[in-house]
């Protein structure tokens, strides 16, 4: 089952790309925080890199206006994250969390089977709004779909 609105975020070891590469404790990043989470399947994938990463890239300054910070989360290692970060031009404070093994995206219950595509488990495309580490918003999109996850429709909700 997924997590739902009202829970706290699960507390789990994540890779952390922004100003660098570190390690963090997901119970520790989303405290004291009003923050946008958003999941891609896959560091450079067609939508995840054509469509859902650049809307936010382009909506950051607005997310920060209103005092939200946001994070982009895949099942991806540290290392092709922050590739990915450079190549679509991420600033330095919207940060990506590597979940390599998927243990953050278990705890979420928002995993997704992507073996028959060759990519094994990935995280579905999800946007979540959090404060204080508690869920006060969750789009996850149907299979195939990107429309509840955008930049834009966190916008219009937050």
């Amino acid at each position: 089952m997924s997590i739902q609105i009202g829970q706290t975020l699960p507390d789990v070891e994540v890779r952390l790309v922004g100003d660098g590469i570190r390690d963090a404790r997901t119970g520790e990043l989303f405290a004291g925080r009003k923050v946008v989470l958003f999941a891609v399947p896959g560091a450079f994938t067609p939508t995840c890199s054509n469509r859902h990463l650049p809307g936010y890239v382009t909506h950051h300054r607005d997310f920060l206006e209103r005092g939200i910070e946001v994070m982009c989360l895949s099942v991806n290692d540290a290392y092709v994250m922050q590739a990915w970060a450079a190549a679509q031009h991420v600033p330095h404070d919207l940060l990506l969390i590597a979940d390599g093994n998927a243990a953050f995206t278990r705890a979420l219950g928002l995993e997704l089977d992507g073996s028959g595509y060759g990519m094994g488990l990935r995280a579905r495309r999800f946007a979540l709004y959090a404060e204080d580490g508690v869920v006060r918003q969750l789009h996850v999109e149907a299979p195939g779909e990107f429309r509840v996850s955008s930049a834009e429709a966190m916008l219009a909700v937050v």
